[in-house]
């Protein structure tokens, strides 16, 4: 059996090149890898495209990679929240490329990729500024849109228990889109509140199997974005 640890954040996203497609978990603050988010930071990957629900919140985790120049293009559903403000700034300035994708067909994109399915129709969206240039279909009379899926070389996720094998649960919400990100990409990357031994999930409790990860590092204390924005932190 492989085992999977990474003894830290830091060697876990050490070989994210630049130009990478990075797949991060979360729901707004729920579920955010803000460890390995940091750690990214500081590995110092540039030109990235992010896939995430949004855009970041404060000046922590996704949000603070925006601010640091890292990244030239998100893909999201809300690019802007109560709580966004790095991001909002720099599209404004024509600093940072934005793709919109409804969040049914977001979450849909990104398990077909999972799936092998390469491309698939959905009403949403038909009629809007974000049907143009998409190749449209009737289906029993009525329109639909064409999406392809959406793939990434690696998945930066957050989860509250795994083994060395990979295996993971998550926490209620803070699962999210993260099961669909580990299929999703080349290469992914978990960090777990807990680490336990080979066998010590019930295998009817695994959300994630762990064929879908690749690296899993241990953060018993994580920090959590609301926490952090309250505090006025930021991390540069």
């Amino acid at each position: 059996m492989i085992n999977k640890q990474c003894p830290s954040v830091a060697e876990a996203v050490a070989d994210i090149p630049d130009g990478a497609t990075v797949m991060v978990g979360g729901f707004g603050a729920s579920g955010s890898p803000v460890e390995l988010l940091h750690a990214l930071i500081d590995h110092g990957a540039r030109d990235l495209t992010v896939i995430n629900n949004n855009t970041g919140n404060g000046e922590v985790g996704l949000a603070a990679l925006i601010g640091n120049g890292q990244v030239r293009k998100m893909i999201c559903s809300f690019p802007r929240s109560s709580q966004s403000k790095v991001f909002p700034e720099l599209y404004r300035a024509g600093r940072i490329e934005l793709e919109v994708v409804p969040q049914g067909t977001l979450a849909e994109r990104i398990r077909a990729a999972g799936a092998g399915i390469p491309a698939f129709y959905t009403p949403t969206a038909v009629g809007t500024v974000l049907a143009e240039g998409k190749e449209s279909r009737e289906f029993d009379g009525r329109e639909y849109l064409m999406e392809r899926w959406l793939k990434a070389d690696f998945a930066l996720i957050k989860c509250e228990t795994a083994d060395p094998l990979g295996n993971l649960t998550f926490n209620k919400t803070g699962r999210n889109f993260s099961p669909l990100m580990c299929m999703a990409a080349t290469t992914t990357i978990v960090q777990a509140t807990h680490l336990v031994a080979r066998g010590n999930i019930n295998p009817e409790h695994i959300v994630t199997p762990g064929i879908f990860v690749d690296r899993v590092v241990e953060v018993p204390d994580p920090v959590h974005e609301d926490i952090l924005i309250a505090e006025g932190r930021r991390y540069a």
